[in-house]
């Protein structure tokens, strides 16, 4: 996925996005370290990998108000107590030296899909394009941005244009977390951008991920990502009123089945907890589909034991990691 960054101070690395292990292999051209750290608004966690085994893991819970993901304010605002966090799971995953990804909130990374007719190939001609195309959709101003971006075949065949875009400040603000413990990450990615191979690639899914109180909504019609927003719920899934996922989830179909024509296949929810079959049960009431956890997809049913314990702990971002690569 092509990258650019508003200044000097960050080099292109930092940002490599590249949202689905399928499309057009956008990873293709991204270095995929067998470590990944993952900073969450309620848990550090970080995992190695070995030829997609598990060769360490370690988790460590964050007190509330740790981590306050938005895309506008600081975000790290207990900056002592993730360090801790860090600390500890590096002790039991240690670094060695090697590189390493890191996965942030979704929150911090706004994703739209621009449909264009045609995008320069050079960076230096595409990156002002995609800013003014994004100035009037994003609250703060794009010169302080870092932008990543790929190209996608939408339902016609016609040119789209998969865009992430960030304040630059915040995310150097888990960049040096980091960086204090365990030094610079390689590749910085969203939890949910990293959890899609995870997705089966046949048909249309939809994905519905909770993350403390952020609920993703994505929906992948084969190779194509078709929707993708992120909202802050007004409680964490154990206490979320079922109707208000469906509340935030319908617009998000009403969208998909407008542009394609058709319904989605399956649904894949992850981050429910012991809530799950309840949330289940009203998804497919609802839309009359099959619906299962993430950790039941194909994909997810093919790895070890090792990798699958992770699902347990709602880790599923760091084994989608893994299927991107990253071993």
């Amino acid at each position: 996925m092509t990258s650019a960054n508003a200044s000097g101070s960050l080099s292109a690395r930092f940002y490599q996005l590249g949202p689905v292990r399928r499309v057009d292999r956008w990873l293709q051209a991204m270095p995929h370290p067998d470590l990944v750290i993952e900073i969450a608004p309620d848990h550090v966690a970080a995992a190695r990998w070995n030829a997609r085994s598990l060769d360490a893991a370690s988790f460590e819970a964050l007190s509330t108000g740790s981590i306050m993901a938005s895309p506008l304010e600081a975000n790290v605002t207990q900056p002592d107590a993730v360090r801790s966090a860090l600390r500890a799971v590096m002790n039991r995953v240690p670094i060695r030296g090697t590189p390493f990804a890191l996965l942030i909130p979704d929150p911090v990374v706004r994703v739209f899909i621009l449909p264009f007719e045609n995008l320069p190939r050079g960076a230096d001609e595409a990156l002002p394009l995609l800013r003014w195309r994004l100035k009037k959709s994003v609250p703060f101003d794009m010169d302080e941005t870092v932008v990543s971006w790929m190209r996608q075949s939408g339902r016609e065949g016609n040119l789209e244009v998969v865009t992430a875009v960030a304040r630059q400040r915040i995310i150097r603000e888990y960049e040096e977390i980091v960086e204090s413990v365990a030094g610079p990450a390689s590749i910085v990615l969203s939890s949910t951008l990293a959890t899609l191979p995870l997705i089966e690639d046949h048909g249309a899914t939809l994905l519905v991920r909770m993350c403390g109180k952020i609920m993703t909504t994505v929906i992948v019609h084969g190779p194509t990502l078709c929707v993708y927003r992120a909202t802050e719920m007004p409680s964490e899934a154990g206490i979320l009123d079922p109707q208000s996922m469906l509340d935030e989830i319908f617009p998000a179909i009403a969208y998909f089945q407008d542009s394609w024509g058709s319904m989605v296949n399956r649904v894949r929810i992850a981050g429910f907890g012991s809530r799950s079959d309840v949330f289940a049960e009203a998804l497919s009431r609802e839309l009359n589909v099959s619906v299962g956890l993430l950790a039941d997809s194909d994909s997810a049913r093919q790895l070890d034991s090792s990798a699958r314990s992770l699902f347990h702990q709602e880790l599923d971002a760091m084994v989608g990691w893994m299927m991107n690569g990253g071993s």
